[in-house]
């Protein structure tokens, strides 16, 4: 087991439990406790057997239990042993306790969290300073005002790379609309594939690619345009490969967005294959199931390197290392502002 998750350390696991002086019977009840308060999809079981197996290296965690713990004990994967820290990872980081809310430390949680975004490498990105923008929202939600013109931040990326993910947590700090493709379009998609004699579940085939997918791209946009209409900022997820790989499309976008004085911001969260595909096994999507059967013969069709054609930013999410100082940052907040 230990070979097919390199650097995993049950025992570091157990560790944790026990310099919080917890029992397997108590760490349970809290590893519930503090799933089911951060809204976390896949609440566990949590029974003393299953954490006793993990303890023990008999069991790797799901992506949902890793999370749950992650926010238990205030640590990252590597800090519980679930994998090795990445080059130049620091994994040295604690929340703010409940009862220290004054000494801005809160503050520090969320910058961290945003500090995963970075330049894409691409040209000079830095004119964007999506995130100064994004923690003047947060910080000013509570104060009225904002100096920055709107901006339209797209967050791409493949199925499973956390994009969505990491879209609702810009959301939540900075107050931005959400308009993410799946929800949004996919009554619309899947009638339209049965009115046309597919399945409602493709993603793959050109049926879906020729005559369906522009149709939900272009459902997706005018929505955005709505906002941009209204001078409204707002995070837009979508995989976006062909899009935010085709400098013709994104210039008009920017372009149409700069004659309305708004800013486009786009953002690439970059996976590791692995990761992929446990997160889009665990959501359990229909839509998937194309993917998960055929797995090899997918994973050839993505490219790891890629990246947008424009000035962009990156999030680096190998390993789920974004949405774990995500939702850390999520629950110091919460805890502040309880």
């Amino acid at each position: 087991m230990g070979k097919d998750h390199p650097g995993w350390r049950p025992d570091l696991l157990r560790s944790q439990r026990e310099a919080h002086g917890l029992t397997l019977e108590r760490a349970g009840e809290r590893l519930r406790k503090v799933a089911e308060d951060a809204k976390l999809k896949g609440i566990p079981a949590a029974n003393p057997q299953t954490l006793w197996q993990h303890e023990q290296g008999e069991v790797y965690p799901g992506p949902h239990y890793r999370r749950a713990y992650c926010l238990l004990y205030r640590a990252t994967d590597p800090e519980l042993g679930f994998r090795a820290a990445m080059p130049g990872e620091d994994t040295v980081f604690r929340l703010t306790p409940a009862t220290d809310q004054h000494n801005g430390e809160h503050v520090l949680a969320v910058e961290r969290a945003i500090h995963r975004i970075a330049s894409g490498g691409s040209g000079d990105a830095d004119h964007m300073s999506v995130q100064q923008r994004i923690l003047d929202a947060w910080k000013r939600r509570h104060t009225g005002g904002d100096p920055h013109r709107p901006v339209v931040v797209l967050v791409g990326g493949y199925a499973g790379s956390g994009k969505s993910e990491f879209a609702r947590f810009l959301t939540q700090l900075t107050g931005w609309p959400l308009l993410d493709k799946d929800p949004l379009t996919r009554p619309l998609v899947e009638k339209l594939l049965v009115a046309l004699g597919g399945d409602p579940n493709d993603r793959h085939t050109d049926l879906y690619r020729e005559q369906v997918r522009p149709t939900e791209y272009d459902c997706l946009m005018q929505a955005a345009m709505a906002n941009i209409n209204c001078r409204i900022s707002s995070v837009l997820t979508a995989p976006f490969i062909a899009e935010m790989t085709d400098a013709e499309w994104m210039q008009r976008l920017t372009n149409r967005c700069s004659s309305l004085g708004v800013d486009v911001a786009p953002i690439w969260v970059q996976c590791d294959p692995e990761s992929m595909r446990e997160y889009i096994g665990f959501r359990s999507a229909a839509r998937d199931a194309w993917k998960l059967q055929r797995w090899d013969e997918y994973i050839q069709t993505v490219d790891v390197n890629l990246r947008p054609s424009v000035p962009h930013l990156v999030v680096d999410n190998r390993l789920g290392a974004a949405i774990s100082l995500a939702d850390q940052a999520r629950h110091a907040i919460r805890e502040v502002y309880a």
